[in-house]
Parts: structure tokens; sequence; C-alpha cells
């Protein structure tokens, strides 16, 4: 297996999605506690990257496996046919990074708290039944809320609470402060899987996979990719307003220009080849723009 095919399988490309709530948590932290455990947050960081590649692997692997036979996803677009992949040792690469995840998340929790147990526990249950069982959760209408709450939030929550066990108060303020300033990353990655079961509808619909977009219908569909790209900037605001992150915070706007002609593509054809990348540059710059504009506060 190639570097390049590697990289395929474990989809680098939308990694965005996780190291950019971890760098929000680790903002949020230092500026609302003004406290940080480094060491932690590096094994923290290395067991998440690991179980998030593990997780893409899982979903090219259960793809592969549940393809219908009378459509040619499994040996044209699935990149374990497409590239005629070992699947023992796809399987077998997967659990190992599943398992080296799980053991640097213990030896965290055992320094930390059972707190953070529970909410690892949590995202690995998300994690492998986003794609796994006889009803995935990513088949589902369930799956842009999951895939968003999960790697949005949580991830950022799990970081604040690392960098902040021996203080961390558990009420509504805090927990509502914590989701205020994930918000615009839960949305734009849940927009991601929006955007990317809008192109594969027929597709999906082929392979007996039923997703929001299937109930809602595509010109709804679009309509709440639009509305949750307007929804994450007015929560930019509400966490300046409520004073959880500096006014620096709000120099996010700078890219509302390149986020408005992204939707604008999007929404004028919906193509998996030529459009979906709209999506994730959207996700790529707004949550790149967020850290930096939150971090520059720090120099």
């Amino acid at each position: 297996m190639s570097l390049a095919v590697f990289l395929e399988l474990v989809e680098i490309k939308a990694k965005t999605a996780s190291v950019m709530p971890f760098f929000i948590g680790i903002c949020f932290s230092w500026y609302n506690y003004r406290s940080l455990h480094l060491g932690l947050v590096l094994l923290f960081f290395i067991s998440m990257f690991v179980f998030n590649m593990a997780v893409d692997i899982l979903d090219n692997y259960n793809d592969y496996h549940h393809a219908s036979e009378i459509h040619d996803y499994r040996e044209k677009t699935n990149i374990i046919g497409r590239e005629k992949l070992n699947v023992r040792l796809v399987f077998w690469m997967m659990i190992a990074m599943i398992i080296f995840s799980a053991l640097l998340g213990i030896v965290i929790a055992m320094i930390v708290g059972w707190p953070f147990l529970l909410m690892g526990v949590f995202c690995y249950f998300v994690g492998v039944f986003y794609s796994s069982g006889p009803r995935p959760l990513s088949s589902l209408p369930l799956g842009e809320f999951f895939s968003g709450f999960t790697m949005g939030f949580m991830i950022s929550l799990l970081c604040v609470y690392l960098n902040t066990y021996q203080i961390f108060q558990w009420n509504i303020v805090t927990l509502a402060s914590i989701f205020l300033i994930s918000l615009p990353n839960t949305l734009w990655i849940a927009n991601l899987m929006l955007a990317n079961n809008i192109c594969d509808l027929e597709e999906d619909e082929n392979n007996n996979r039923f997703t929001l977009v299937h109930y809602l219908g595509k010109p709804r569909a679009i309509q709440l990719f639009t509305w949750m790209n307007v929804i994450a900037f007015l929560s930019i605001v509400l966490a300046v307003v409520f004073q959880i992150a500096p006014w620096t915070f709000l120099l996010t706007f700078l890219i509302l220009p390149f986020v408005y002609k992204q939707v604008a593509l999007f929404r004028k054809k919906q193509i998996k080849t030529e459009t979906f990348i709209c999506a994730i540059r959207i996700l790529a710059v707004g949550a790149l723009a967020q850290v930096v504009t939150f971090a520059i506060i720090f120099i």
C-alpha cells in the first residue's frame, strides 16, 4: 500500500474536522482558565487523531462490504476495491489503531478521572457505529447530528476538561460556553456530511442508505446547508458578546466573502467531484480562521 493510497484510505483531507476543534479547546482553556497540560494534551491529540483515522478506515471497510453488487461502487468508487487492497490487512490495521488509541485514552483517564473515560466511550461508540451495524448512524437521518456533535463539540469539551480537570465545573454555564465556542465547527462538520449526502443521494438510495437528505429532499437540504453557515457566523458574534472569546474572534468575518462564494457554488450544482470540495473548503478555512483569530490575542 503506497503512502498516497493510505492517506486516501484514512481520508487525511478531512482531518480538519478533528484537529481544529482540538485547537479551539486549547484556546478556550487558556483564555478562560489560564490552564494547559501540554503532556496530556499531546497524548490526547495522538489518541484522537489515530482513532479518527481508524474510523475513516472502518467507514471505507463497511461501505466496501455493504455495497450492492448490482452497482459498481465497490469496484470503481470505494478505495479498497478500486486499489485492490488486501481486505484482511485493512481490517487488522484498523483494529490496531483502535486498540492503540483506546489504550492511550485509558492512560489519560487514569490521570484526569472517570468523566474523561465516559466521554471517550461515547465518542468511541459513535465512531464505531457511525458506519457499523445493521443500521449505521451514517445511513440514518441522525448522521449529521452525531458527526457534528461528536467531532465539533465533544472534542473541544474533552480538550477543555483535560486542561482544567482540577477546577472544571459540570454546570449549565460551563457546558453552554463550550457548546457556543464549538458551534461553528459543529455546524461545519455536520455540513460536510450533509453536502456529501446531497451529492450522493441517488447512490445512497441504491445502496439502501436513507439519510437526512432522503427525507428532506434536495431543495430543503440545500437550504439547511445554507442556514447552518449563517448560524455558524452568528455564534461567533455571541461568543464575543458573552465574553468567552476575545474581540479578535470577530476577525473570522474576514472570510465571509469566501464562505458566501463557496455556498453559492454548492447551491448552483451538487456534484461530488466538482462541488463537494466547497464544504471541505468552508470547514478548513473557517476552522483555521477561528483558531488564528482566537489565538492572536495571546501574542
